[in-house]
């Protein structure tokens, strides 16, 4: 018997790098070894981490970015307004050329919506041979670079949305073959 229960849902989780939670970090002191690292790593199934789309390190806040977080905001970056207002933009271009989000893009409508410039094309190629990457990481990558794209306002995906796109699928955890 088969059963399909249709949802749509966004995970979003976290983990540290290791079993101590330092590995990386410049003012811990990890004690773990290499074996036990990967036998941390190892607890999260290749198939699942194939179906999420970026992987971001959080790097530990220092006490003194704590201590300032109560104090009146700095001009130094977009405010949040400002950022929801462009999220907002993107949403609609990608509503306006496809009817849908591109999260929600399947295939063929994919591909079609990407518009990968030659050497964005080639570059994708390349990875995904180096890297022996799925099919289904090819069509994550995709739509994670067109809305890099988007959010550059640009009608078609060059070299740097590829190169940022992967980039956010390459800090997932690295297991050894086998």
């Amino acid at each position: 018997m088969q059963a399909q229960y249709p949802a749509r849902f966004q995970l979003v989780a976290a983990m540290n790098p290791c079993p101590c939670g330092w590995l990386g970090d410049a003012g811990g002191a990890c004690r773990c070894t290499p074996a036990q690292v990967e036998q941390y790593r190892a607890k999260i199934s290749g198939p699942l981490l194939d179906r999420i789309d970026l992987f971001v390190e959080v790097p530990r806040v220092p006490v003194a970015d704590l201590a300032s977080a109560f104090l009146p905001a700095r001009p130094d970056g977009p405010c949040t307004a400002d950022l929801a207002a462009r999220v907002a933009v993107v949403r609609e271009r990608q509503q306006q050329r496809s009817g849908c989000l591109n999260s929600q893009l399947a295939g063929r409508q994919l591909e079609a919506c990407a518009c990968l410039s030659p050497a964005a094309r080639s570059l994708l190629t390349d990875i995904f041979e180096q890297l022996r990457l799925t099919a289904r990481s090819w069509h994550r990558v995709l739509r994670v670079a067109r809305t890099i794209a988007d959010l550059d306002d640009s009608d078609g995906i060059e070299v740097a949305h590829v190169a940022e796109a992967v980039q956010l699928r390459r800090g997932a955890p690295v297991r050894s073959p086998g």
